[in-house]
Order: structure tokens, then C-alpha cells, then sequence
């Protein structure tokens, strides 16, 4: 016993030898996720791929802000991305230091890079430490210095050459796929990011494998890039030193805005997305001497607000979410800032145009009146919703959560909505009791389509619903990070993905257009021999898997999830997980959308599933 002890101590033992140093690439390599978020395969907006190329164009979008090069050119191929500028170029004697040495870069001088998105000099060197090949090239002045690299390693150092080329800088690279697995680059993730760039940047012009974005009226476009309803008066737009904003009402439930700082989408807000929000209620409030409550000027706006700092502080070197308190080491606070500027444009804008502030008015006066005539009915439902939250029968909750303050794996947490005892028994069974949650629907939910929100608190497993997300008041406080509709693939099921996703787009369409919902994807085929298993989710994988495993394999057709026992769906929602995001377009207008699918145009809908039916033979 006692050498075993002994045993156990020497095994443990802690000394110098424990202890390492990582070189720069080394440590952006093991934990890349320090640097660039998640990984991912590209699938996903926020996937680490479109941050590589993110990083590489921020300091080309520094240079324009800076006054330097009009034009960028990005071509992404086969997985290998090339973004060239036109400013100034780095100084050739630093090309090197730049791409490879930690704490190295022109940013750190505020002279040469005032309000500049890349602050800390890592950026582009975690691209050159994930990258299976990076080069960069600059020109200035008729000469050029290039340096190539594997992995963060150098392998090419070029001499400083003449060139004929225009000043500017040019940076390839190809994502390692050893960290980044079966990776693959979609232009329907890569035009957003393109397009704020430019709505950033009016004058500014990105040129994507041929396709250019260029944008005249700056944040107006945005807002109308992105809304899916109609605007109640026309945006109103207003721009100063460092600062821009817009806002206008829809008839939408909820409030929905999109932040920037130096250029630098801050998908999580920060201080100054609070501020704005601040400001433009209490701005509103005062203009109409009336004592208005913030929900009811709040409901339904749609906003943007962009701002230039220096040397802004994010909460992560993904820079989602600002946590400067001041504009600059010697201006206001960026709540002053952004609230005087507010106070005075916006006040003197309702001044001036009594049309739109009549419009407005009248908004604002609907939104008290549906909010009191539901009153009584909310304070009945939060009511249930606490004692049913106590003994919870649909709820099976997890440990982590997204709006936890504390903690890790918060990206992680989700919440899957089942129909049925047999379907969420068996995710129940199957699921990490860490990060995933069930809420059991009994049936078919409502259509809320056509109802005003005091549907939401009249219907029990709405109510439950809501309050098992908390985004009764806006989604600030999602307690998931993905809200996952898994049902049957059959009429039944798909019928309740329609009714989920109408009452999320009625109320809270800010659950979709921030991305957090998804179908689950389950395979409807098991095609087995004694050797192997093959789990197919299309006809097209279920012959395929025929012919892998003929002759005469066993071919087993899941007609619902409750079929699919525990042990095999912990890998359907493990790690081999198949979701797909539920998105909303441009040209998804929601009110027509809704109309179609869920109205009452019974003939015109009738006549689109004719035309579009598929008829699936039954498997022998």
C-alpha cells in the first residue's frame, strides 16, 4: 500500500520541468480559440475561417479609414483567400516583424493609426500561425519585400526588389486543414461581412471575385439591406465627427440593432449599443413631454450605430462586444459622447420633420395601448410561468447557459423543442446534461400568425416557452445559444417547424436574425450489414449506402425520433450533430412570408404544394 502511494507521489510531482514556454505560433495553434473564437468548418457566419479573413481585411479597411487606397480587391478560391489594398504599404523593413513577431505593429502608434480596428498586433499573425501557407507582399515606392510561410513558419524570406506594382499590401493564405476540418468558404457568409465594410466605409469599394460593393448612403443602406418589414416614416439618418446613426419603427415586436466601432461589427453590443438605446428613448421621451414608458418607444425600432474611438477595448480578441468606457484617452465618456450627440441631432431632426414625428407618435401610442390592454393578462401568465417553472414538466434544463455571467462552454448551450413523450424521451436520455436542454410541446402549437402578443401570454406552452427562453424583454438575456426545432420528418413534423418558426418571426424575430435558430437534421434511413452502419438523411445517401454495403444489407426506415433508440441519437446530437440554420433574406419580407405559408390564401398555397410535391416511395 505504501508504495503505491509513493508511486502516485512521484507521478505528480511538480517541478521546473512542468513548466513551458510556447513560442508565438505555437500557442495561437494549440489554443486557437483565444484568438479567433470557434473553429468550425465554415458553415456558420462566426466560423473561424471568415474571422481569418476578417483579420487580414481590417488592416486593409485601417489604411482606407486612414485616408490611403479606395479599393480593395478579395478573391477567395479552391479555400485560398487573396485580399490586396492600395495603401501604403507596411514599410519593407517590417514585413517580417509584422506577420510573425507578437506585439508588433503600426497600431500601437496612434499617430499612424488613430481609430483603427487591430489593436493588439495579433491578428494577422494568428492567420499566419493557421494557415497551411501564408504570404505577404508590400510595395512602396517602386520597391517590394515578400515573405512566405508554413504554418508560422518562414520558409521564404524575398530580398527587397523593384516592382512596378502600386503601393499597397498583399496577403495569401490557406486555412490549415488539419485544425480547421473540411473547411470550406460560402460567398453567402462572405457578402454580409463585405457589404458592412462598405456601409461603413461610403466611398469605399470591395471587389469580390468580380463583384463589387460600393455604398453611397452608408448606414441607410444597411437598414435597408437588412429589414424585413417596411418601415413605418423613412430612416431617419444622422451623422457627425466619429459618430453615425439611424433609426426607424416597424410594426415588428421587439427592437433590433446593429453596432460598430471603427468598423468592427460588434454583434454583442457593448457600451455604446446601451448608450444609444439610452439616449434615443429618453431623446424621444422629452421631445413629447409626455410620460411615455421606454418598452413602448422601443417597440419595433430598428437602429444602427456607429462609432470611432481610440484604442477601444473589447471584451475578446473576436471584438463582438465594446467595453471602452471612453471615447479616447482624453474625451467624454462614450455615454456622454453618444448621449449629447443624440440629445442634440435627433431633438432638432423631430423638430424639424412633423411628419415623421407625428408617424412616430402615433407608434408609440399603439404600443402603450396593446400593452395595457394585455396588462392584466401578463401579470396572470408570469405568475403561472414561476410556479411552472418551479415543477417544470416540459422543461428539462441544463447546467451552463448563455447569459450566465460566469463559466464556460456558454456558446454551447441549447435548447431542443420536441413534440411528444417517445421524441423528447429520447433526446432526454441521450442528451449532455451540461449544455443541452428539452422543452417537451404537447401537440401542435398554435398558429399565432395574425395575433397580437397577447397570444403569447393567454397560451400556456407559449408563456412556458418564453419564459424558458427569458426573452420576454428582448433576447439580451437568451438563456441558449441555440434553439433547436427537432421533429418528425414527416407532414406532421414539418407543420410544427412552420408554427415555431411563425411565432418566433411574429414576436421575437431577433431569435432568427441573430442566428440562434435551427432544425435539427436526423437521418431517416439505417442501412446496416454485420460489418458496418451507415445513417443516411437523404434518398441519394440511402442508395449510396446500398451499394457500399450490398449484397442485401438491412435497411431499417425511422418514420420518428421516438423510433431512434438513446444509444444511437447521443451521436445525432453529439458530435455528429447536423443542424441547419433557420435564415431570413433581404427579400424575405415577413409579413409576406407569413401571409403565404400561414394565412388564409388557402387556393394560392394549395396550388404551391401540387407543383412542388415530392412523392417518396415506400422502402421495401
Amino acid at each position: 500500500m505504501e508504495e503505491n502511494i509513493e508511486e502516485k507521489i512521484l507521478v505528480t510531482e511538480y517541478t521546473e520541468e512542468n513548466i513551458r514556454t510556447l513560442d508565438w505560433k505555437e500557442h495561437i495553434r494549440r489554443r486557437p480559440g483565444m484568438y479567433i473564437g470557434k473553429l468550425g468548418d465554415g458553415s456558420h457566419s462566426d466560423d473561424g475561417i471568415y474571422v481569418l479573413l476578417k483579420e487580414a481585411l481590417d488592416n486593409s479597411i485601417d489604411e482606407y479609414m486612414m485616408g490611403y487606397g479606395k479599393t480593395i480587391e478579395v478573391t477567395v478560391v479552391d479555400g485560398k483567400v487573396t485580399v490586396r489594398d492600395h495603401g501604403r504599404g507596411i514599410p519593407l523593413g517590417k514585413v517580417i516583424d509584422v506577420s510573425s513577431k507578437m506585439n508588433t505593429g503600426g497600431k500601437y502608434d496612434s499617430k499612424a493609426f488613430k481609430k483603427s480596428v487591430g489593436l493588439n498586433g495579433v491578428g494577422i499573425k494568428a492567420v499566419n500561425a493557421l494557415s497551411s501557407f501564408f504570404r505577404i507582399s508590400s510595395f512602396r515606392e517602386g520597391e517590394e519585400k515578400t515573405a512566405e510561410f508554413e504554418r508560422g513558419n518562414i520558409i521564404n524570406d524575398y530580398p527587397i526588389s523593384e516592382t512596378e506594382h502600386d503601393n499597397g499590401t498583399l496577403t495569401e493564405f490557406i486555412p490549415d486543414d488539419t485544425i480547421f476540418k473540411d473547411y470550406h468558404y460560402l460567398n453567402e457568409h462572405i457578402e454580409p461581412l463585405l457589404k458592412n465594410y462598405v456601409f461603413l466605409n461610403t466611398g469605399l469599394s470591395i471587389i469580390f471575385n468580380g463583384k463589387k460593393f460600393h455604398s453611397k448612403n452608408g448606414l441607410v443602406d444597411l437598414l435597408n439591406e437588412n429589414m424585413t418589414t417596411d418601415p413605418l416614416y423613412p430612416i431617419i439618418h444622422l451623422s457627425g465627427d466619429d459618430i453615425e446613426m439611424v433609426l426607424t419603427h416597424s410594426d415588428q415586436y421587439g427592437e433590433e440593432y446593429y453596432s460598430f466601432v471603427n468598423g468592427q461589427h460588434t454583434t454583442q453590443g457593448g457600451t455604446h449599443l446601451a448608450a444609444f438605446r439610452e439616449a434615443v428613448a429618453r431623446t424621444i421621451k422629452e421631445y413629447y413631454s409626455k410620460n411615455f414608458d421606454y418598452a413602448d418607444i422601443r417597440s419595433g425600432m430598428v437602429g444602427a450605430i456607429s462609432i470611432k474611438v481610440e484604442e477601444p477595448v473589447f471584451e475578446s480578441q473576436t471584438k463582438t462586444k465594446l467595453g471602452s468606457k471612453d471615447v479616447g484617452p482624453d474625451g467624454p465618456s462614450v455615454g456622454k459622447f453618444i448621449g449629447d450627440f443624440v440629445k442634440r441631432e435627433l431633438d432638432n431632426f423631430l423638430h424639424i420633420n412633423h411628419e415623421t414625428s407625428e408617424i412616430l407618435l402615433q407608434k408609440i401610442q399603439d404600443s402603450e395601448k396593446e400593452r395595457k390592454a394585455i396588462a392584466g393578462v401578463t401579470k396572470l401568465a408570469r405568475e403561472r410561468a414561476k410556479k411552472a417553472n418551479l415543477h417544470n414538466r416540459k422543461l428539462r434544463d441544463c447546467r451552463v447557459h448563455l447569459n450566465d455571467l460566469k463559466g464556460k462552454d456558454q456558446e454551447e448551450s441549447s435548447l431542443f423543442i420536441t413534440e411528444g413523450d417517445s421524441a423528447s424521451g429520447s433526446i432526454t436520455k441521450s442528451r449532455d446534461v451540461n449544455t443541452q436542454a428539452v422543452f417537451s410541446l404537447r401537440g401542435k402549437p398554435l398558429n399565432s400568425f395574425g395575433l397580437t402578443k397577447k397570444v403569447v401570454y393567454e397560451n400556456e406552452e407559449f408563456n412556458l416557452l418564453q419564459a424558458a427562453l427569458n426573452i420576454e424583454d428582448g433576447i439580451e438575456g437568451l438563456r441558449y445559444n441555440k434553439v433547436i426545432v427537432a421533429t418528425d420528418a414527416d407532414v406532421d413534423g414539418m407543420h410544427i417547424r412552420l408554427l415555431l418558426i411563425t411565432f418566433f418571426l411574429q414576436f421575437f424575430p431577433d431569435l432568427i436574425k441573430k442566428g440562434h435558430v435551427y432544425i435539427l437534421q436526423t437521418p431517416l434511413f439505417r442501412v446496416r450489414n454485420k460489418k458496418e452502419t451507415i445513417y443516411c438523411y437523404s434518398e441519394e445517401e440511402r442508395i449510396s449506402a446500398i451499394n457500399k454495403l450490398s449484397p442485401n444489407p438491412e435497411i431499417t426506415r425511422f418514420k420518428g425520433l421516438g423510433e431512434i433508440s438513446p444509444d444511437e441519437f447521443r451521436h445525432f446530437i453529439g458530435k455528429d450533430i447536423r443542424l441547419e440554420q433557420v435564415t431570413l433574406r433581404r427579400n424575405d419580407l415577413v409579413k409576406g412570408l407569413l401571409e403565404f405559408y400561414m394565412g388564409k390564401n388557402t387556393m394560392e398555397r394549395q396550388n404551391f404544394i401540387i407543383d412542388n410535391l415530392v412523392i417518396e416511395e415506400d422502402v421495401a
